[in-house]
C-alpha cells in the first residue's frame, strides 16, 4: 500500500502545510533556547579523544594451549600463525583493532608456536620463547587488517602501512617483539624467509587471483560458445 502524501495543496483534501510549516520545519529543534547560546555550548569541554588508542582483542596463553591440545589450532613448524588463523580457528570471535597476547596460564604453556599479532605482554613473549616459539608484533591499520582477514575482497592487495610516529618506538623495541627491530627481522628471515606474513599473504592472493581469472575466462568461453 502506498503511503499517503500530505501537504500537497489545499485543493488536495490532505492539507496545505500539514504541520510541516512553510519550509518544512515541523517542530522546534531539541535544546533550542530561543536564539541565545544553548546550555551545551556554554559548558566547557572535558577530556579528550585519543586517536591512536587501539581496542585489542585479548587472548591468553591458557586458551591457546587449550585449543592446541584439542587439535583446533595446529601450529606449523615453519610458518607464522596470523590473526586470521586465530579467528578462523574460533579461539577469538572478532579481531577489533588487533589481538594482544597476555600471559595468563603461562605456567602450563608448553607448545612451540610462531605467532604474528598486534601486541603481546613481556611475560607472554618470554613464555612462548621459552617453549621454543616466537612472537612477532606487527602494525596493522584498518585497511591492512581487512586485507589480512579477507584478502579475496581485493583485486590488488594494498601494501601495509608503517606505524604512526607515536607507535614507532613500540615496534622498534626488541623486548616488545616489534617487527621493525633488527633482531626480530634477522630471526624471522632465518626461520620463515620474510620479516612478517605479508609476503606469504601476497603469494596466496596471487594464486587465488590466477584461479579466479582462469575460471572467469572459462565461463566467458562457455557463454560465447
Amino acid at each position: 500500500k502506498k503511503r499517503r502524501r500530505w501537504g500537497r495543496g489545499s485543493g488536495s483534501g490532505r492539507g496545505k502545510q500539514s504541520g510541516f510549516g512553510h519550509q518544512k520545519s515541523r517542530s522546534t529543534p531539541r535544546a533550542f533556547e530561543g536564539g541565545q547560546t544553548p546550555l551545551y555550548k556554554r559548558l566547557p569541554k572535558i577530556g579528550f579523544f585519543n586517536s591512536s588508542q587501539k581496542s585489542f582483542q585479548i587472548l591468553n596463553l591458557s586458551k591457546i594451549q587449550e585449543f592446541i591440545t584439542m587439535g583446533r589450532l595446529i601450529p606449523p613448524p615453519d610458518k607464522m600463525i596470523t590473526m586470521r588463523d586465530l579467528l578462523y580457528s574460533g579461539i577469538v570471535s572478532q579481531v577489533n583493532d588487533g589481538i594482544k597476547i597476555l600471559a595468563d596460564g603461562k605456567s602450563k604453556f608448553t607448545s612451540k608456536i610462531h605467532l604474528e599479532v598486534s601486541a603481546a605482554s613481556s611475560e607472554a613473549i618470554k613464555a612462548i620463547e621459552a617453549s621454543g616459539g616466537t612472537v612477532t608484533c606487527s602494525y596493522f591499520n584498518p585497511l591492512a587488517l581487512r586485507a589480512l582477514i579477507k584478502p579475496t575482497k581485493f583485486l590488488i592487495l594494498p601494501q601495509r602501512a608503517r606505524p604512526t610516529p607515536t607507535l614507532m618506538e613500540y615496534y622498534l623495541n626488541r623486548e616488545k617483539a616489534g617487527y621493525l627491530s633488527p633482531e626480530i627481522q634477522i630471526r624471522n628471515l632465518k626461520l620463515f624467509g620474510s620479516i612478517n606474513s605479508e609476503k606469504a599473504l601476497r603469494e596466496e592472493h596471487q594464486r587465488f587471483m590466477t584461479m579466479y581469472r582462469a575460471s572467469k575466462e572459462a565461463v566467458n568461453r562457455d557463454n560465447d560458445g
